[in-house]
């Protein structure tokens, strides 16, 4: 147990620094970013508030659906990656080729996904007008979006037990 327990704890050491500075992907949670297609997401869900004709709201559809697919596919590949790295690292004295080429393998994997989304992101809003695009962005909540560089996020205040 205590073996299982150190082997987990060195790859969370080791590891999660390394895949946190390989990508900014914006992830769902608690005072994260919006996972892409979201926002276009949201178009669907308030079709009346941002005025989306029936015919925009058709041409939306698929993309949108295609996008959802592409996320569950990449969340499936990105972790069954990051378990091959677990798997190479399992041993004391891994091999670094390997470890590095998984490294690069999950980093790979966010990138094409993020290009994928990108492009369906941009055919989404070419079905937009200028006008539902300004919607769009006014109904993102302030709290999904990322904190600047250099601006100082609210410190809890926490009670001490006495």
């Amino acid at each position: 147990m205590k073996k299982i327990a150190l082997s987990l704890l060195l790859t969370v050491v080791f590891t999660v620094p390394a895949f946190s500075q390989m990508t900014d992907m914006p992830m769902k949670g608690h005072g994260q970013m919006m996972e892409m297609g979201d926002m276009e997401g949201m178009c669907i869900e308030h079709a009346d508030m941002m005025g989306l004709t029936d015919d925009q709201i058709m041409k939306m559809k698929p993309i949108h659906r295609e996008m959802q697919k592409k996320q569950a596919r990449f969340k499936a590949d990105q972790r069954i990656a990051e378990i091959e790295l677990m798997e190479i690292m399992d041993v004391k004295d891994f091999d670094l080729e390997k470890a590095s080429a998984a490294v690069k393998k999950i980093a790979e994997i966010k990138t094409a996904h993020q290009l994928e989304m990108l492009k369906a992101m941009k055919e989404m809003r070419t079905i937009l007008t200028d006008e539902q695009f300004k919607k769009m962005k006014k109904m993102m909540p302030m709290k999904m979006m990322p904190v600047k560089t250099g601006e100082k996020k609210p410190v809890k205040k926490t009670m001490k037990k006495q």
